[in-house]
């Protein structure tokens, strides 16, 4: 019960952490209106629907260990100067994500944490870990309307970016299916997600203990 706290906890403060990057990056790029809808905070009630960007998160880490950031910052994209100011827009979140992953390994390398499966902060932080590697690697993918779509997308000819925006409500879902049900995609997902996670200090085994308690 209390690795399940610590990780929902830290995971909702990711899902914030990841949209106010989201927000800072558009506010610096041009887009002056997300600072007045509220987003340059951390307080997720000002821009979090409750069920897609907190329950179906959680449950969704619950169910298979799996990151999905589920806020929404909604930006004004024809404010942003340029359409490199738009990449970097979609991809501030995920920065956000990876400066939570060098923080977790500084701690884990450093010896702060120590590499204990018996200890609270041990399998909590390695959960989270997992969390954020996997976070990163399925928001890098480049369909609608995850990050790395839309990072893409202000360099695609129009037509080809609208009927891809169209897919929006059916990419994810596809994804997801497939990385539950396609035994081989399942398999080199999380595969890449222990390497990554190895690479930078932290135990895949202590993730996986994490994710059972």
């Amino acid at each position: 019960m209390e690795c399940f706290v610590v990780v929902t906890v830290l995971w909702v403060f990711s899902v914030c952490l990841h949209e106010f990057g989201h927000a800072a990056a558009a506010y610096c790029g041009g887009d002056h209106t997300v600072k007045d809808k509220g987003y340059l905070t951390l307080n997720p009630l000002l821009y979090a629907h409750p069920v897609y960007s907190l329950l179906i998160p959680v449950v969704m880490m619950i169910m298979g260990g799996i990151g999905l950031p589920g806020g929404a910052v909604y930006s004004e994209r024809h404010l942003l100067r340029s359409r490199a100011g738009e990449t970097w827009v979609s991809l501030a979140g995920i920065a956000m994500n990876f400066a939570m992953i060098l923080l977790i390994s500084l701690l884990f390398k450093t010896g702060i944490v120590k590499d204990d499966p018996q200890s609270l902060a041990c399998v909590s932080l390695s959960f989270l870990m997992l969390l954020e590697v996997s976070a990163i690697l399925l928001n890098l993918i480049p369909i609608p309307p995850l990050d790395g779509f839309q990072a893409i997308a202000p360099w695609l000819p129009p037509d080809i970016r609208d009927r891809m925006f169209a897919m929006s409500n059916m990419g994810p879902w596809i994804l997801f299916l497939a990385l539950w049900y396609v035994e081989p995609i399942n398999s080199l997902f999380w595969h890449a997600v222990a390497v990554i996670t190895n690479f930078l200090g932290v135990d895949p085994s202590n993730s996986f203990v994490g994710l059972q308690a």
